[in-house]
């Protein structure tokens, strides 16, 4: 069944939707969900002067990074149910009002509390857009060639916008100034939101419940934001008590626990545990929590190595980056070549293996490194290696998808990704800062000794990088099936 016949068997809002136009509909998708990848990092480099102009302190300053990721992350799967329940092309919209309006009131935020309560919409409304936008691209490109073609071009999208960010966000704090920052994404949004019903036809799933899941949404999405902000607690707020943190993943493992068993019980579950039976849905959830985990931990502590080892501004470390950016979309439109022809998972395994040699390139960086001969070839291959794996990690998520599951499957594998990245920072930063204390009574002041001690410090760091590179490569060896895309696990038609 194609995917315009699909999208009329499950549209019940309209009795026609536009044209057909694959090139618009997939600029158009990419554009929306750049947006809600851009603002993971654009707001980074921004941080010293929001911090010195609004007097923020320190503790206080994390949380404008950490909660637009909680709430992006923890809300995933439910917006993509949602999509699935009650319109994608609607939900979408949803979340680009919402986005648009949250950015508006972050330019214009005058305290932390203000800000952070504004990147929280922001996350949240990113949430809608990211599992609407993705479940739209599943149901409007056949599976097979189609879909690997545009998937490929979100992967590329998805990697560029997390280098880009830090780059645009520098370009902006030194021009009109951090508000931009979040006042770029007003227009944007809101024409976008505007545009949708021209570009795009709704769809939802072919049989709508009468019934939702409400307690496994509110005791899932409870759980993970809880996950997500203890996780955040122990990468960059030292002063929490530990007895807090611990006491925050209890619960959250008692509410993820309970979610589970409500959902073995539920009607109309928020997550049908049976779609875990799809071996492709499940090696790439797994291995999609490993390659965040890498490309987090690779941004955040390249970015420091930059600026406290080797002195560069804020401005040159963005910069430093574009090459990156341009390998990743490169590796993105080779494997959504080579998907189809060869197979997800020797793709896969090609990339994450560029992955780790570049960041045990990294690992191995010295303390006066020169950009030419130390870094590049390290971004290099580790940016070809991000984009030759994250097309094939999307495309394994959506083999066999059903067409009323492509909005949970979005949710999944977004969800993968988010945590995957909270938790790959938290585990490499503990692995790294545990011999802070040490290496500062060593250094004792010295330069030349604070500076090695920093480089020790983020060597650990990039190891730990490595090693989650290394072991999803071994996952891709154990759980992904060696199946082509373009003869994937025939799904049931709804015909």
């Amino acid at each position: 069944m194609s995917a315009q016949e699909s999208l009329r068997l499950t549209d019940h809002s309209q009795v026609s939707g536009p044209p057909r136009r694959p090139g618009l509909i997939l600029a158009f998708l990419c554009l929306a969900g750049f947006m809600t990848f851009l603002d993971v990092s654009i707001v980074n480099v921004a941080l010293p002067t929001i911090e010195k102009e609004l007097n923020i302190s320190q503790t206080s300053l994390q949380y404008i990074v950490t909660t637009y990721g909680m709430l992006l992350g923890g809300f995933l799967l439910l917006t993509g149910r949602l999509a699935d329940a009650f319109g994608r092309r609607r939900m979408l919209q949803t979340g680009l009002v919402l986005f648009a309006l949250a950015s508006l009131g972050a330019g214009f935020g005058q305290s932390a509390t203000t800000l952070i309560v504004a990147r929280g919409a922001q996350g949240l409304g990113a949430a809608f857009i990211a599992t609407a936008a993705l479940s739209l691209l599943a149901n409007n490109f056949e599976e097979g060639a189609e879909r690997n073609k545009a998937l490929g071009a979100w992967g590329a999208l998805s990697g560029i916008a997390a280098v880009a960010g830090v780059t645009l966000g520098g370009l902006l704090t030194d021009g009109p100034g951090w508000r931009w920052v979040f006042f770029i994404n007003v227009p944007i949004g809101l024409i976008c939101a505007l545009l949708a019903p021209k570009v795009v036809a709704e769809s939802r799933a072919a049989e709508r419940s009468s019934s939702f899941d409400v307690a496994g949404a509110v005791t899932l999405t409870a759980g993970l934001v809880l996950l997500i902000f203890s996780l955040g607690q122990t990468v960059s707020d030292s002063d929490v008590p530990t007895g807090r943190v611990y006491g925050g993943f209890a619960l959250s493992a008692l509410l993820l626990i309970a979610f589970v068993l409500i959902e073995r019980r539920a009607a109309a579950p928020l997550i049908p545990l049976g779609v875990f039976k799809r071996k492709p849905l499940r090696a790439a959830n797994v291995v999609a929590i490993l390659l965040l985990g890498t490309c987090v931990t690779l941004f955040f502590f390249a970015s420091l190595f930059m600026q406290q080892v080797l002195g560069w501004s804020a401005l040159r470390t963005g910069l430093a980056y574009v090459p990156l950016a341009m390998i990743v979309a490169v590796g993105a439109g080779v494997a959504s070549q080579l998907v189809t022809k060869v197979a997800a998972k020797p793709v896969l395994m090609t990339g994450l293996t560029l992955t780790a040699v570049g960041m045990f390139l990294l690992w191995r960086a010295p303390s006066d490194s020169s950009y030419l001969v130390d870094l590049l070839p390290a971004f290099l291959l580790s940016g070809l290696g991000l984009g030759l794996s994250f097309v094939p990690v999307q495309v394994s998520a959506f083999t066999g998808t059903q067409e009323d599951e492509s909005g949970l499957s979005a949710g999944l594998i977004n969800t993968a990704q988010e945590v995957g990245g909270a938790l790959g920072l938290a585990v490499a930063a503990t692995y790294a800062f545990r011999r802070v204390a040490e290496l500062t009574e060593w250094a004792d002041g010295v330069p030349s000794r604070v500076t090695h001690a920093r480089t020790e410090v983020f060597h650990d760091a990039f190891l730990a990088g490595a090693c989650f590179a290394v072991a999803g490569l071994l996952f891709t060896l154990i759980l992904l099936p060696f199946t082509k895309a373009e003869q994937p696990e025939t799904a049931p038609s709804h015909a």
